[in-house]
């Protein structure tokens, strides 16, 4: 254990701020520092989550910093940019989140970054790559949330669909975080069974199942979300406060997360959501599924289309 767990958010909207709650209330951290160009907003924000914290066993520190703080941050979370909107895919936001991004970057190379930068702002894959190159930090220690969530949506459908508990169900999405990610069926299971196991074996419980559906809920229950109240952030929040638990107590944990492929998958210079091995280090290793012919095409065709939007990226 660090003796001071100390995370940074840069960005104090409805994500960022959702994420240090979700930080604090499952005392993941000892300190969390948010930043935003809005002060007055970033202020009142750490001031509204300390009163909440009051009512915990053991809180962090929440308060207001500024850059020079990202120096002994353990965990840098970029949550700056702009939220989707009714109607737009996440691929969508890239230009405004671009131009965010810039600036959070610009002020990030002015020091030292010592620790671990997860980003979770959309496009999450390419604000990723983008960080990354703009830093010139390895791998192992940039890379963003990806298809956490669209897998936890993943096994949320799953389970409705086949009336057992989340936890029993146990698979990924791959891909881009959107609306271009896969299933990969044949890592499936339920109860520890294949999914077809499981099925033929409960063919009433499951009879509202289809990979179909499955798929159409992954990519979407975020829009569903969206234009229900506007955002999603409670989602974004536990899923970032799982993954900063996963290297601040050095877990060696298989989480999804978007990481820059060299290889994996037969695949290169994309950051894409693949299973990763998650520790104190960061990426620490990059779990490669065997996928069945059309699985690794689905695959392929989602980092073509990261691929095309990092290119855009990269002109801005």
């Amino acid at each position: 254990m660090l003796a001071n767990r100390k995370i940074v958010i840069i960005g104090a909207g409805h994500v960022g701020t959702h994420c240090g709650a979700a930080l604090s209330f499952q005392n993941i951290c000892d300190e969390i520092v948010f930043i935003d160009r809005d002060e007055i907003k970033a202020k009142s924000q750490a001031m509204d989550l300390a009163d909440s914290v009051c009512f915990l066993p053991s809180a962090p520190v929440i308060r207001v910093g500024d850059y020079e703080d990202c120096r002994d941050a353990d965990i840098i979370v970029i949550a700056a940019g702009v939220p989707r909107l009714p109607g737009q895919t996440r691929l969508d936001t890239l230009g405004a989140s671009i131009e965010c991004v810039k600036d959070v970057v610009d002020n990030l190379n002015k020091i030292t970054v010592g620790g671990i930068i997860i980003t979770i702002t959309n496009p999450a894959d390419i604000i990723a790559d983008y960080v990354r190159k703009k830093t010139a930090l390895p791998r192992n220690r940039v890379f963003s949330t990806g298809t956490s969530l669209d897998s936890a949506r993943t096994r949320r459908t799953v389970a409705d669909l086949c009336q057992v508990d989340p936890h029993s169900v146990v698979g990924f999405a791959l891909g881009e975080h959107g609306d271009s990610s896969m299933v990969p069926f044949s890592h499936l299971t339920i109860f520890g069974k294949p999914y077809k196991e499981f099925i033929k074996e409960h063919p009433d419980r499951c009879k509202k199942f289809s990979e179909d559906k499955v798929t159409e809920g992954t990519h979407m229950r975020g829009m569903d979300i969206i234009n229900g109240k506007g955002s999603t952030e409670f989602g974004i929040g536990a899923a970032l406060a799982d993954m900063a638990k996963a290297v601040l107590t050095n877990e060696h944990r298989v989480l999804p997360a978007s990481a820059l492929l060299e290889g994996e998958y037969g695949q290169k210079e994309v950051h894409a959501g693949v299973p990763c091995v998650i520790g104190r280090n960061g990426i620490e290793e990059i779990i490669e599924l065997k996928l069945t012919e059309e699985e690794n095409k689905l695959f392929s065709d989602s980092c073509d289309v990261i691929r095309e939007y990092i290119k855009t990226a990269e002109t801005n």
